[in-house]
């Protein structure tokens, strides 16, 4: 059951063979079982079987609230939560508790979605490997898997096995762990260069960052307004876009929304591929990236070329400055949306009492890491009198130039633009900490970054393992507010990889419906 779709898990709840208060408890099992993951921040175990109660009665009534009633599903601690402690993954603001709810986080309560808890993530989303929060890193679930077991070989007879473990990606790793690891069959994510979909390339899900106006960033604690979107993450393309269906739309609390109402859909199961246009964008063959994943990509091209879509080399003139600008706009915002964290209003107040100025530096320098702290004074220097034109403003004008390529290369009638997502697979968390922060950042967000830059939706579809038996994803890029094709494009390459089902142990012991329809890596 858990390894199960959310459409088929929905049928079974109508037909009563499920009832979501069993679904519900198998859930909270299943996360006290992969703690060792660090996937959640907070379990709200007591809310969450409360809610399923009230959905197992409307069952009983015949009244479901729709697809998603009863259903488990997870947020990233940086949405707020109305009665649960919000985070961010920071000294900042622990034990804070929101009085809203986040517009995304209610529209899911208000479809009957059964909301199991806060995941675990980099400080204030800061990150690409979900490493630096708190509360410790994240724990890719494939590290545990049998795929990987069966091809890691430990370097030395002294090496601790536990040693071997390899990162979620990042920022919304917590997520992506949850989503992979069957502790609920949905979660939300943000995705400002790619934080939703780095970690669902790593962790062997589908992570969906919809066109920036289309779901309502209320609620979510900013990291850059112009750029970031909440993302999706699930285990198939079909449940992605049961999430937007229910997520998209005007809110009169977010003036970037888009103004008209949003038409739901449901994906067609495309046949015939052969009036389609996909773009090879030649500038993601980017330094750094790995010969497999080349490849990867490369056999990619040629499955839609050999279905009889038309495939055509593009060209992205400025992507190659697109990170760093990304760096400096990201910064900037930064800088001026983590003022807000002075100690006075909310969160955490150091006991230093010399001077409010004094109190001011104390609070900032004990609640904010040091990642954090880097980005506010880079950004802070980029928004200087001085530096603003040759910094801000130029940076400003390169991002147009960058959304412009994406405007022409659609304009030539392309319709997606097929890339990698990530450079390689999953690095161990080892490997991951010998580089600081912000050149992990650099490196893993740079085929991802542009097309928040752009604001166009972008989806990361699981497509094979690694030789080292990890997940690999290529990303699919949309036209502006055109999710459908997107999905639908998604969903027919999807079912062309058959990748793989993970094959966890812990799981395994609470679910035994799990890999009854483990399907075959036959895509490598």
């Amino acid at each position: 059951m858990m390894g199960n779709t959310m459409s088929l898990v929905s049928a079974a709840l109508k037909e009563g063979r499920v009832a979501p208060t069993e679904l519900c408890q198998r859930c909270l099992s299943l996360i006290k079982s992969t703690k060792f993951l660090n996937a959640y921040i907070t379990v709200a175990e007591e809310t969450a079987l409360k809610q399923a109660e009230e959905s197992e009665k409307r069952y009983r009534r015949g009244q479901p609230l729709g697809v998603l009633d009863g259903i488990p599903i997870a947020v990233k601690d940086n949405f707020n939560t109305a009665g649960i402690e919000t985070t961010c993954a920071s000294n900042m603001l622990k034990g804070y508790i929101s009085p809203y709810n986040a517009t995304v986080v209610q529209k899911l309560l208000d479809q009957g979605a059964v909301l199991l808890g806060k995941t675990n993530l980099d400080e204030f989303a800061m990150g690409s490997g979900s490493t630096d929060g708190v509360f410790g890193p994240v724990r890719n679930p494939w590290s545990y898997s049998r795929q990987y077991k069966e091809k890691s070989v430990p370097k030395s007879h002294s090496e601790d096995k536990d040693s071997n473990w390899v990162i979620t990606g990042g920022s919304s790793g917590g997520s992506a762990a949850a989503v992979s690891s069957f502790t609920c069959f949905a979660a939300l994510g943000s995705d400002t260069g790619g934080s939703t979909r780095n970690p669902a390339a790593h962790c062997g899900v589908v992570g969906l960052k919809p066109t920036y106006g289309l779901i309502s960033r209320h609620g979510l604690i900013p990291l850059v307004n112009s750029m970031d979107v909440p993302g999706i993450l699930t285990r198939c393309v079909d449940d992605a876009a049961v999430v937007l269906g229910s997520l998209a739309g005007h809110d009169p609390k977010d003036s970037t929304t888009i103004q008209d109402n949003f038409k739901l859909f449901e994906l067609p199961n495309l046949t015939d591929v052969s009036k389609l246009s996909i773009g090879i964008p030649k500038e993601y063959h980017a330094p750094g990236l790995s010969s497999e994943i080349l490849a990867l990509w490369s056999k990619a091209a040629d499955l839609f070329k050999n279905a009889g879509a038309k495939v055509i080399e593009v060209s992205l003139p400025h992507t190659r400055y697109s990170i760093v600008c990304y760096h400096v706009l990201c910064t900037a915002e930064v800088a001026s949306n983590m003022a807000r964290f002075d100690g006075l209003e909310y969160g955490h107040r150091s006991d230093m009492n010399k001077s409010t100025e004094s109190m001011y530096a104390a609070t900032r320098r004990e609640g904010f890491n040091a990642v954090v702290r880097g980005r506010i004074l880079s950004g802070n220097y980029f928004l200087l009198k001085q530096n603003y034109e040759n910094y801000f403003i130029k940076a400003q004008k390169v991002r147009r130039l960058i959304a412009n390529d994406f405007v022409k290369v659609f304009g030539s009638g392309v319709d997606i633009l097929l890339t990698p997502t990530t450079l390689s697979d999953a690095v161990p968390y080892t490997e991951f900490i010998k580089e600081d922060n912000r050149t992990r950042s650099a490196q893993d967000d740079i085929l991802t970054q542009a097309a928040n830059m752009a604001g166009l939706p972008a989806i990361n579809v699981p497509t094979a393992l690694s030789e080292r038996g990890l997940p690999v994803g290529l990303q699919f890029i949309g036209r502006s507010f055109q999710e459908k094709q997107l999905l639908t494009v998604a969903k027919w390459f999807e079912k062309q990889v058959k990748f793989p089902t993970i094959q966890l142990e812990e799981v395994k012991r609470h679910d035994h419906g799990v890999f009854q329809h483990q399907k075959s890596a036959s895509f490598l």
